[in-house]
């Protein structure tokens, strides 16, 4: 199953790109679909959330500066992180009004470029904005790509490998937010993102999850991954709370292997080719 709106790049290169866009940071992954090994990997984390300008700024240093990037790839893939999205089901979407799902709980602009991507498996839509002064840099630069929002990319890969019966929640650990997925029987009960920054935070919007759905902390799984270990403050409150933690077993998803980084995190940026 694909996501719908991908293109392909034509030319005689094999290697593919992936890039991951937030405003608190960048990561840039090249990997070759033969050998199934990472090529090249590069981040580059921010203090503090800037905005879609800046970050081009960004992205343009990080490209000046790695030569391995200015060359011509089989496949571009870039792909969104923000909170400001919507989870929708199919039969409920209308794309001309695109703006309607997601006015009532963001600020968005009259100009503000919608785009959506559906997870055909699920009959699933996902609405957002995409930094369009961004997309334009990388259509310059290679020419036709793909773009997602990041929940799309975790929802697809998700969904498809998860056919747990009973009921299992997901957290995924980025600077500053995190998203909670819950999935019983191989369907999607919840998708939310939360902007925290101290452990309480974090504990108070993942408990409130499990109360809304009626879940119990004490046999519920629960799965971590992304920014996150065990000597975190983060594991650890939820080690309070919650009984039955475990990190992501990274190679259901993906082979790759980011140096010495842990096999959990980076998980929207493997699977997003």
């Amino acid at each position: 199953m694909m996501l719908q709106k991908s293109t392909n790049i034509q030319n005689k290169v094999h290697n593919r790109l992936s890039v991951q866009v937030s405003l608190n940071g960048l990561s840039f992954l090249v990997t070759n679909p033969a050998s199934e090994d990472p090529i090249f990997f590069v981040e580059k984390s921010l203090d503090h959330s800037t905005t879609p300008e800046e970050i081009l700024m960004d992205i343009e240093a990080v490209m000046y500066n790695n030569a391995e990037l200015n060359t011509n790839f089989a496949q571009v893939t870039v792909v969104y992180s923000s909170p400001i999205y919507s989870v929708i089901p199919a039969p409920l979407f209308d794309e001309t009004k695109a703006s309607e799902y997601l006015k009532f709980n963001s600020k968005i602009l009259a100009n503000d470029y919608m785009a959506h991507d559906v997870i055909e498996l699920k009959n699933i839509v996902v609405v957002y904005i995409p930094f369009m002064n961004i997309n334009n840099f990388f259509f310059e630069k290679y020419g036709s790509f793909s773009y997602y929002h990041s929940v799309s990319v975790m929802l697809k890969t998700l969904l498809e490998k998860e056919n747990y019966s009973l009921p299992k929640m997901f957290l995924h650990f980025q600077k500053n937010n995190f998203d909670c997925i819950i999935l019983k029987n191989g369907e999607l009960q919840l998708c939310n993102s939360f902007q925290y920054k101290t452990p309480e935070d974090f504990i108070y919007y993942t408990l409130f999850c499990l109360e809304q759905l009626h879940l119990n902390p004490d046999t519920l799984p629960v799965i971590l991954f992304g920014e996150i270990d065990k000597e975190d403050e983060y594991y650890k409150i939820a080690y309070t709370y919650i009984r039955n933690l475990e990190f992501l077993d990274a190679t259901k998803y993906s082979n790759y292997q980011l140096g010495t980084d842990k096999a959990h995190n980076h998980f929207i940026l493997k699977n997003a080719q």
